[in-house]
């Protein structure tokens, strides 16, 4: 490669990094907001996985999983960490609505401030 065509290739690739970064991000999935809810309620109660794991009867893996979002539990499963956190499935529900509430509103105020909208007067 000469040293003529390397400048061409790092601005297709800065081109490449800026469109990925001016993409909408996905919403989020159930999945990672329900185990985002149930690994911070289990952190607030100081508690190992291994122990939360223990009292439901899964593994640590996969309890983990759950936490991170990789694995899409049964109702019966988030019933049984539920259970095992003292933390009603309704608060469950409810505090994954609003959390997919206010990631919705948040994707909006950016879109508003982002540079490239432009606000047309009739």
């Amino acid at each position: 490669m000469s040293a003529a065509d390397r400048p061409a290739v790092a601005d297709l690739d800065a081109r490449r990094r800026q469109h990925r970064a001016k993409r909408p991000r996905p919403e989020r999935l159930l999945r990672e907001v329900y185990g985002e809810i149930l690994r911070d309620e289990r952190r607030d109660q100081d508690r190992s996985l291994a122990d939360v794991a223990a009292a439901v009867g899964m593994s640590k893996q996969y309890l983990s999983e759950i936490e991170r979002g990789r694995k899409e539990p049964s109702s019966e499963v988030l019933r049984s960490v539920c259970g095992a956190l003292h933390l009603p499935v309704e608060h469950l529900l409810s505090r994954g609505i609003r959390r997919l509430t206010a990631a919705r509103v948040n994707a909006q105020v950016e879109r508003v401030r982002d540079p490239r909208v432009e606000l047309c007067a009739a």
